[in-house]
């Protein structure tokens, strides 16, 4: 009977312990969230595109070009012409089967990924350090980074991507923890790696380089042996890709716009432009003082994507995994993903885009944990062997640095504490300025929309940027059949209504910003 009542007080504290971090987690996402209705403003195009393709798809099953549940989707017509990656659109499909398509939804969506994906770091710091605070302090270091916050805040492409790495380090970190993969490691590694190239387009060069960087875990023949049928998996994943590639040659015509790297480049051009470029994405001052340039991207005067503390701490890191963790393949594995996270972003012309390297601030928050487990001191865990069977230390234990441990704790509080000021700095910013970058989100699409619909004329003909008026269309629930998207140049019908940007010979009912809502002559 003791034991009865025991066992159910037991059940009844967990169930209440339960139900406060359901509660907090709540309240954080909420506090996470504040003010998404309205900050970033408007609807970018490429939001537009998802989204739309994602409500078809949750409708029919079909993108807008009439694929059924196709790998890639294609996004606007002509020039323009692009294949968007499939994971954040059928998440989407998904999300809006569930909710109804809204702006409100995507970005929810987009921001709860996010907000999952820094929680699980935090997870993962936990365990990797075996305490909870470290955990507690990379959740929030991760919730709090701009990088994170405001790609986090964007339906577009780049949301899952932090979540897909995070899930790889989350697949080899449990398979590590074991002397032997078993299957159920292998094909967890091998939906990681799967994940990461198929859910951005940088994921193309960033998951086979993660691939590559599974050698760090060949430490004797049966890892070796893991490691190549984990690799012969993975190839099977690309098949997919690589018959699409053949079919449909697009795919890889907005890499060659936005590189140089083109078709005829030789291996020493190609060469001579990376070197420079990637030291140039890796540049501190531009991540810690500037940050991405482009507006929708991070907001202007606001310090960089990356907090000066945070990079401190992340720095450390580095020197305690190359000098104490060499021989922890897991750790290898992770100096080499921060190696590895700037090439894609290396491989384009524009410096230091923060979408393209959206994989680097993940590694930069991992690598705080062995600074965390220093300047905290050790922690009381026995050793585990790894897959060699050979005892590695706990990552806390020994001292890499002969440093007095109060003067530690004092740095600690130090970089805590800038970090704070820095969090602070960079939210009154954003919450301040977010509202204000209108021009970079296509604000002024919707006025010319409205005035459109208004209109007793039907169809309305649709020229540049015609997404977002399907998009806004199924967003009202009016019918997407009211609007005729003209293909690229062709002259719409005399007297017609038509949105677009260029008017010649035409009679402009409304003008907003760059644009136009006019009746053709």
């Amino acid at each position: 009977m003791s034991f009865s009542i025991s066992k159910i007080s037991l059940n009844r504290a967990n169930l209440i312990r339960a139900s406060i971090w359901v509660g907090a987690i709540a309240v954080l996402f909420a506090i996470y969230t504040f003010g998404i209705g309205n900050n970033p403003p408007g609807f970018y195009i490429d939001e537009s595109g998802l989204s739309y393709n994602a409500y078809l798809v949750a409708k029919t099953g079909a993108g807008e070009f009439g694929s059924r549940f196709p790998l890639f989707f294609q996004l606007y017509t002509g020039p323009y012409t692009q294949y968007s990656n499939p994971t954040q659109i059928y998440l989407l499909a998904a999300t809006f089967w569930l909710f109804g398509p809204g702006i409100l939804v995507a970005r929810l969506a987009a921001a709860f990924s996010m907000f999952t994906a820094c929680l699980l770091m935090g997870l993962l710091g936990a365990r990797l350090s075996g305490r909870r605070a470290i955990g507690i302090i990379v959740a929030l270091a991760a919730l709090m980074t701009p990088w994170f916050f405001e790609v986090g805040r964007l339906a577009m492409e780049t949301f899952f991507y932090p979540m897909a790495v995070v899930l790889l380090l989350w697949a080899l970190y449990l398979a590590h923890r074991k002397r032997e993969w078993r299957w159920f490691h292998i094909l967890a590694i091998v939906a990681g790696l799967t994940l990461v190239t198929y859910s951005y387009t940088i994921g193309r060069v960033f998951g086979p380089l993660l691939a590559f960087g599974l050698i760090s875990f060949a430490v004797n023949r049966r890892q070796l042996l893991a490691v190549l049928i984990t690799w012969v998996c993975y190839v099977l994943t690309l098949v997919p890709l690589i018959i699409f590639s053949q079919n449909n040659p697009g795919l890889t015509s907005r890499f060659y716009m936005l590189s140089y790297v083109k078709p005829d480049s030789t291996y020493g051009e190609i060469i001579s432009k990376f070197i420079p470029r990637y030291f140039e994405d890796l540049n501190p001052v531009k991540m810690l003082f500037t940050g991405d340039l482009n507006q929708r991207h991070h907001i202007p005067d606001a310090l960089g994507s990356f907090f000066i503390g945070v990079f401190v701490l992340s720095m450390i890191g580095l020197v305690i995994v190359i000098v104490r963790k060499y021989r922890d393949a897991w750790w290898r594995f992770a100096a080499f993903g921060l190696a590895a996270s700037a090439v894609p972003g290396a491989l384009t012309v524009d410096a230091f885009h923060s979408l393209r390297m959206i994989a680097l601030p993940v590694f930069l928050i991992i690598l705080t944990v062995p600074t965390l487990e220093w300047l905290l001191g050790e922690r009381k865990v026995e050793h585990t062997p790894d897959a060699t069977g050979i005892p590695v230390e706990p990552p806390g234990n020994g001292r890499p640095f002969a440093i007095p441990r109060q003067i530690r704790r004092a740095f600690l509080v130090v970089v805590l504490a800038l970090t704070a000021v820095e969090a602070s700095y960079f939210h009154w910013k954003y919450y301040t300025r977010g509202p204000d970058r209108g021009y970079v989100f296509d604000v002024d699409y919707k006025p010319a929309y409205d005035a459109a619909v208004a209109q007793p004329d039907r169809p309305i003909y649709l020229t540049d940027a015609y997404i977002h008026s399907f998009w806004y269309a199924v967003v009202e629930g009016r019918d997407t059949r009211e609007f005729v998207h003209l293909p690229d140049w062709q002259p719409p019908p005399k007297g017609a209504v038509v949105i677009g940007s260029i008017c010649t010979n035409c009679e402009i009912i409304k003008k907003s910003g760059v644009f136009n809502l006019y009746r053709s002559k």
